[in-house]
């Protein structure tokens, strides 16, 4: 990291589609998924609610985008905290662009999940908390294969 630079993303938003996996034959693998975030005014002009979305794709790698195959689904609130990555290749000729978020940390916001979280970390004798537990993504190099 360059002296006086970061590069720190933070989001809470829920999920567009459910998770894309990609395995690699030497057990690594990438979980791609995109999220939404809203922020809403109203116009003062007319009194209309005006509401603004915005899509991230996010990526996760390994053991983090197993958990995120297996527990999040389309609609889903999720934390995630990670970097930016811009990325570019040619299809068809064209030059293709894509900014994604590296996650490197993900908590699960929805209910339903964390009461699913609860009764997996009781059937292995773990304390359970009540406040969603943050998952960490290990350090790895930025090398993507594609």
């Amino acid at each position: 990291m360059a002296a006086g630079t970061i590069n720190k993303v933070i989001l809470i938003g829920n999920l567009g589609d459910d998770v894309k996996m990609h395995y690699f034959d030497d057990k690594n693998s990438v979980g791609r998924f995109p999220i939404a975030t809203s922020e809403s005014y109203t116009n003062k002009q007319t009194g209309e609610k005006v509401t603004n979305t915005d899509w991230h794709n996010i990526v996760v790698r390994n053991k983090l985008a197993e958990i995120c195959e297996k527990y999040l689904s389309k609609g889903d609130k999720v934390y995630v905290e990670g970097k930016l990555k811009n990325r570019q290749w040619e299809q068809d000729g064209v030059k293709r662009y894509s900014t994604e978020v590296l996650v490197s940390e993900m908590t699960m916001l929805s209910s339903k999940k964390n009461s699913e979280n609860n009764t997996m970390a009781a059937q292995q004798n773990t304390p359970v908390q009540n406040t969603p537990k943050p998952i960490v993504q290990e350090e790895e190099s930025d090398d993507l294969p594609f």
